[in-house]
């Protein structure tokens, strides 16, 4: 018989050990296989492939204790081992070496270390995740540390900048691809000379494709050796990181422990406006534009190319209407553009400590200076003058500065004369501001009157909106005039009718046309979802979003007023086998990107982040051009602070429109609202609903048809009939983001961040998976014990019932 001990002995030999080890030293090896672990498990180092297909072999840091692997460093990025024999180790002369077969030299750290000093060298990985190479006697002072030789990924901490003693730069470079982490066409980089405050700019390739707003930077550092910013998480203590992806799209991400993924907090660019140059020289972008078209001249300018502006190209932007040139001190002057961002320095002089009059005095001076700019800059005023062109000036409503662009007298006359009424500098229209505050004041002092003679303690109280988000501007209306405007709600104004209520359309006293939503008394919403909606509505100031113009709250009655959209929604035109043809395909890859940026800036861009929970196309209504506008936000949620994903046991929205973590689990989050948007997608380009049957055997959907098609490379056989011509790469990228954002799990579904990006053609979007609910079957069927036949929405309206988990 055994004794104890031995046989615990015996045991512990055949039990692996628990302990990592975090540092190689010399004669030590760290082989294809083996890995070091930081300290506390927070990274990870060692092999990896980044395609399993591939034999491509690369040293890399990663997150310890993930479900996924993230890498954040490669050391070889750009000369992969073709095999299993790396070997990761310390030379004789205290560099650290990667080797493959025939002690073939892959990387190295590649510094000079006096090995005289017959100290050991070790290399460890930090729980910074940075891998740093150090003489054993000198742990304190680093040799060569990763973090100075940045991949794709910031780490907190890390830096963007010089440093001017040892000649570093660190920057950014994307990968080549997902499954390639050799250096891709992207950078990240900081720029800065003499003349001109230092910023971020964004290559592909040499040329610039995203520029920063100069600083001053919170995290910025200048002396005598360095010039840098660091990265730091939004949340202390938060697990975040910065990443330049292969397409191009900076983002700052946090870890999510609830959701097991990375969530975006920031993202540049995101629009049209953000890359560098978008409109050309000489002109203005706003994303927010009245007219769709974000490109317009700056004063005293007028487009290069007329037929190219007409057709909403305005790349090759705007050039001076001054025949022969600025005649300098012949009366010329100076009109103001409110609120932008700072031109291209490239071609512009900083002078510090100068007035705004001195400024505008300096640049008056030299015939040459095309514009001015005074700005804040270290507790000083400085001044920024302009010379030649003026590039990549973008429409900034909250952190703009004012630019003062130098124009000749006739153009000079031609503002002054506006100022009467209106000042337009560069078609940014500019109130007179003490008018417009004292009517504004007099309209919100009237409205607060009102509401509080008419206040009882069945109404939601002026005090209550408030604290939901209530904005000044928002009016609100007596019950006699919406029935006036309605004729007492008369069938014959009807416009529609969802699941909380019925929609009408209205004429004020004013004539003004508008649409107004009066809830049902039977209906789910109640007061929490009107005030929800009223709150979000008046918040969110999008173009692709319906206005709320008002409301009114009498009694039992709680209405909403919205601005009147004369083309209805999209599925009146989509659904419609005459109507549809209406729509060519210009028009619906306009709807498209209408709807995607509305959704974007309702999950990144608006002050809150918002699931809408209902999106599909009776809600996405339609201008007079047919642009898009979402509406009905009765059953979105507001996110507040590090939220990322919410549960309910109250399923809202619509059976095809769904995703399936919502819909069997009723966790919903951004990824719920890309599931929908995909739906949505793939219904614009085949005009045919998900929801019908596509099969002999009547067992698949739209999206499992269409999944079947893309697999047999037949997916263009999916386009809807009516349309004579379309461009076939762009619909067939329309269908591979459309069957991205319907994948099964919401981590693989992509952000609408990079949905607008994949739907640009700036990104090439990856291999789809499998989408989620593939075969139908319907919510009500009798095979289905777990749903009630009364909890189910018919004809696609809203589900607002209770069901059974």
């Amino acid at each position: 018989m055994l004794s104890f001990k031995p046989l615990f002995l015996f045991f512990l030999l055949l039990t692996p050990l628990c302990t990592s080890i975090d540092t190689i030293a010399l004669n030590q090896l760290l082989k294809d296989g083996d890995t070091l672990v930081s300290k506390d498990r927070k990274f990870e180092l060692g092999f990896f492939r980044p395609d399993n297909s591939s034999s491509s072999t690369y040293v890399g840091i990663w997150y310890a204790d993930q479900p996924q692997k993230t890498v954040v460093w490669v050391a070889n990025r750009d000369n992969p081992v073709n095999d299993s024999s790396g070997v990761l180790a310390i030379n004789r002369y205290g560099n650290l070496v990667l080797s493959a077969a025939g002690n073939i030299s892959i990387w190295s750290t590649n510094v000079s270390v006096d090995v005289q000093t017959r100290s050991t060298f070790v290399a460890q990985l930090l729980d910074s995740g940075n891998l740093v190479l150090f003489q054993e006697n000198k742990s304190e002072s680093f040799i060569w540390e990763s973090i100075d030789y940045p991949t794709d990924t910031l780490l907190p901490g890390m830096k963007i900048g010089f440093n001017w003693k040892t000649g570093l730069e660190w920057k950014l470079t994307s990968w080549n691809s997902k499954n390639d982490p050799g250096t891709g066409g992207y950078s990240m980089r900081m720029v800065y000379n003499s003349t001109a405050t230092p910023l971020f700019v964004l290559f592909k390739g040499l040329s610039k494709y995203w520029r920063s707003d100069p600083g001053p930077w919170p995290n910025f550092v200048s002396n005598d050796e360095e010039m840098y910013s660091y990265f730091t998480p939004s949340e202390n203590g938060s697990v975040a990181r910065a990443v330049l992806s292969d397409y191009g799209l900076y983002q700052h991400l946090k870890w999510s422990d609830a959701d097991d993924q990375w969530e975006e907090t920031f993202a540049v660019p995101k629009y049209r406006c953000d890359k560098y140059g978008q409109c050309g020289a000489n002109s203005i972008c706003s994303p927010d534009n009245v007219n769709l078209f974000e490109c317009e001249c700056l004063p005293g300018y007028e487009p290069k190319s007329v037929n190219d502006w007409n057709q909403r190209n305005g790349s090759d932007g705007c050039v001076s209407m001054r025949i022969g040139g600025l005649k300098c001190g012949n009366g010329d002057g100076f009109v103001t553009v409110q609120r932008v961002k700072d031109p291209d320095a490239s071609n512009a002089q900083l002078v510090k400590s100068m007035s705004a009059k001195e400024c505008e005095q300096a640049c008056l001076n030299n015939c040459s200076c095309t514009a001015y700019m005074s700005i804040e800059w270290e507790g000083r005023i400085d001044c920024m003058t302009w010379y030649d062109d003026l590039m990549d000036i973008l429409v900034h409503t909250e952190l703009g500065r004012d630019l003062y662009v130098r124009v000749d007298k006739i153009e000079l006359a031609k503002h002054t004369n506006k100022s009467k009424g209106f000042l337009r500098s560069g078609g940014l229209a500019i109130p007179i501001v003490s008018v417009l505050l004292a009517l504004v004041l007099i309209i919100v002092f009237a409205c607060r009157r009102h509401n509080k003679k008419s206040k009882t303690k069945d109404y939601v109280e002026v005090d209550e909106l408030e604290e939901t988000g209530r904005h000044p501007e928002l009016q609100y209306f007596d019950l006699s005039t919406i029935l006036a405007a309605t004729d007492n709600f008369s069938p014959v104004n009807k416009l529609g009718q969802g699941g909380f209520g019925t929609v009408y359309k209205g004429q004020l006293p004013n004539d003004q046309i508008i649409a107004v939503k009066r809830l049902s008394k039977t209906s789910g919403q109640g007061v929490e979802e009107f005030k929800n909606e009223v709150a979000l509505i008046a918040r969110l100031q999008h173009r692709n979003l319906v206005k709320l113009l008002g409301c009114c709250i009498e009694g039992e009655e709680r209405i909403l007023v919205l601005e009147h959209l004369p083309n209805k929604s999209l599925d009146y035109f989509l659904f419609d086998h005459r109507r549809r043809s209406l729509l060519d395909w210009d028009k619906r890859f306009e709807i498209i990107n209408g709807v995607a940026r509305g959704i974007l800036y309702l999950h990144q861009d608006s002050r809150v982040r918002i699931i809408h929970r209902d999106l599909k196309t009776s809600n996405i209504l339609l201008d007079a051009e047919m642009n898009p506008k979402i509406s009905d936000f009765g059953m979105a949620r507001i996110f507040h602070g590090d939220q990322l994903q919410d549960e309910t046991n109250r399923i809202v929205g619509t059976y095809g429109y769904m995703s399936p973590e919502y819909a069997v689990f009723g966790r919903f989050s951004t990824k719920s609202d890309v599931f929908s948007f995909g739906i949505i997608l793939v219904e614009i380009v085949s005009s045919k609903k998900n929801n019908g049957l596509y099969q002999e055997d009547h067992s698949m959907n739209l999206i499992g048809h269409v999944w079947q098609l893309w697999r047999e490379d037949r997916a263009l056989e999916i386009v809807d009939s009516s349309l004579e011509s379309y461009q076939s790469e762009e619909v067939v990228r329309c269908i591979q983001v459309g069957l991205l954002c319907v994948q099964e799990d919401p981590e693989d579904r992509p952000t609408m961040a990079a949905v607008v990006f994949m739907l640009s053609g700036e990104a090439s979007p990856p291999v789809p998976k499998q989408p989620a609910f593939v075969f139908r079957k319907s919510p009500c069927s009798n095979t289905d014990p777990s749903v009630s036949k009364e909890s189910c929405s018919i004809n696609d309206l809203t589900i607002t019932k209770y069901q059974a988990r």
